[in-house]
């Protein structure tokens, strides 16, 4: 089976998904710098979920661009990715609006757990389907990255109830960890 329209689908839900985080920051009702004060919670954890959506499709692009073809079991373990993906906007919102409190904050790290939880699954379901010996089984190797990152989230998630700050700082560290695309799939593709 052909992958074309899981790039495409996969593209739109998450060009959906930055679009309603966008439209869940509302304009203040003042013209004053004053005004702005009150939103930076909610654009700060826009930015943050911005981040991670464009490390997920970038991550994502990638992943299907070593990808030789696709089956039935894949699109299933896409559609559970797309899922996770789809609940960061509300997450997002809940958090900022309400200032970092810890149960948004503990929330959000949850779904951003699942998230990864949804990759990792995908990427195995994709080296399974591949081979253990394809390039792309070599490309990803044994995703230190990917799992660090679930380790990080899990940490995060009770330390949100200590302190807010903490968890957040350890979520901006994921995405740090992730910034750079992963140079090991580029590197096969150039090949």
């Amino acid at each position: 089976m052909g992958k074309g329209r899981l790039e495409a689908f996969s593209d739109g839900v998450i060009a959906v998904i930055i679009t309603i985080m966008v439209l869940e920051m509302k304009a203040p009702h003042g013209i004053g710098f004053d005004a702005l004060r009150p939103l930076i919670p909610t654009f700060l954890s826009y930015l943050l979920s911005f981040i991670f959506i464009g490390i997920y499709w970038n991550n994502h692009h990638h992943l299907l661009q070593a990808t030789r073809h696709i089956n039935g079991t894949i699109l299933w373990a896409n559609l559970h990715l797309l899922f996770w993906l789809s609940l960061i906007p509300f997450v997002t919102s809940w958090m900022g609006e309400n200032h970092f409190a810890a149960l948004p904050v503990a929330l959000y790290g949850t779904v951003m757990l699942f998230t990864g939880v949804a990759y990792f699954i995908l990427t195995r379901i994709l080296v399974a389907h591949h081979g253990k010996s394809s390039e792309l089984a070599a490309a990803l190797g044994r995703d230190f990255k990917g799992k660090v990152s679930l380790a990080i989230y899990a940490a995060a998630i009770p330390l949100s109830f200590a302190d807010w700050r903490i968890a957040c700082a350890l979520y901006i560290g994921v995405a740090l960890i992730w910034l750079v695309p992963d140079r090991r799939i580029e590197k096969m593709l150039a090949r």
